[in-house]
């Protein structure tokens, strides 16, 4: 049985990066968002049909997670040479074009595999998105079938949701009382 992660410290990570415009590598550790609220998710790979219109919606709404102190990684296990050709290559040559956040590398596979979203057999990640809190403690996990995208306004729901502070009942929007 995988073991609960939701309302743990997050696994910690240090992972290497690549700039939101190709340009630039570095790296990056769960430490670096302490004191803000962290929009982790990872992706199976790069120049695949799913992942762009995931990636591309969740840049467009940066602006909207900026609003609420949050910030947003992406991860994969491609390498960041593989996240750097995706993110400089036109989107009509199936390219990424520039987004608003970095993209990791979780080329060991231990990240995925730390936060139970590892597919072992075929080395890649399934969709995960996990919202961590600025003390650092996973509040939120989705994980999806590959073949299905997530919802960025569910993400900003559920992240202003948490940052009420209240009981949130189901379907809770901004304005709407807590229990």
């Amino acid at each position: 049985m995988a073991e609960r992660l939701v309302g743990k410290a997050a696994p910690d990570f240090t992972m290497e990066i690549v700039s939101g415009d190709g340009k630039d590598f570095g790296k990056v550790s769960l430490s670096d968002y302490r004191g803000k609220w962290l929009v982790l998710f990872f992706y199976p790979l790069d120049f695949t049909f799913v992942c762009p219109t995931e990636i591309t919606a969740l840049s467009d709404a940066y602006g909207q997670f900026k609003v609420l102190d949050a910030e947003v990684l992406g991860a994969s296990t491609d390498s960041i040479h593989s996240h750097k050709a995706w993110l400089t290559t036109p989107k009509d040559s199936n390219g990424l074009g520039n987004i608003n956040f970095p993209l990791a590398s979780d080329i060991t596979k231990k990240v995925a595999n730390d936060y139970g979203i590892l597919i072992e057999e075929e080395g890649i990640a399934l969709r995960g998105l996990f919202i961590i809190d600025p003390e650092g403690e996973l509040k939120y996990q989705v994980v999806n079938h590959n073949d299905v995208g997530r919802s960025v306004e569910e993400t900003i729901r559920v992240l202003q949701a948490l940052q009420s502070g209240g009981l949130c009942a189901m379907n809770w929007k901004p304005g709407d009382k807590n229990l």
